[in-house]
């Protein structure tokens, strides 16, 4: 059974409640709000189900993206554990903007981590059309 995490950090020039919904756009589990130190906070979910990120599949496919989401995840991938940042801005749009770096969004990326003994049936899931 795969583990889905993700995170974003929210920036003290930001609303909590945006960035709750730029993930929300992606991720369909609970969200904790965290304050990691004085004035900064982090929205995290996990969940156990790849179906959680089911957005995101259907996100990539409307936009055609599935081959670019496959590479990112290939790329990424360490063992049992993948990962991939989206931009938190167009995330917030309902956008897909893969990232190379957290320096690629402004204000901080949202990073979805998965992992699981069956890392290849939960990228598939998430590219195959």
């Amino acid at each position: 059974m795969p583990r889905v995490t993700v995170e974003a950090e929210v920036r003290p020039t930001e609303s909590v409640e945006k960035v709750k919904k730029a993930v929300q756009n992606f991720f369909a589990g609970d969200l904790l709000v965290l304050e990691v130190r004085e004035g900064w906070f982090v929205v995290r979910g996990v969940s156990d189900s790849i179906e959680s990120l089911r957005a995101l599949r259907d996100r990539a496919r409307a936009e055609g993206i599935e081959p670019a989401l496959r590479s990112y995840l290939v790329k990424n991938r360490r063992g049992n554990t993948t990962s991939l940042m989206l931009h938190k801005q167009a995330a917030y749009v309902g956008r897909i903007s893969l990232i190379d770096t957290p320096k690629e969004s402004p204000l901080g990326p949202i990073t979805i981590t998965i992992e699981g003994d069956d890392l290849d049936q939960s990228i598939d899931y998430l590219t195959s059309s």
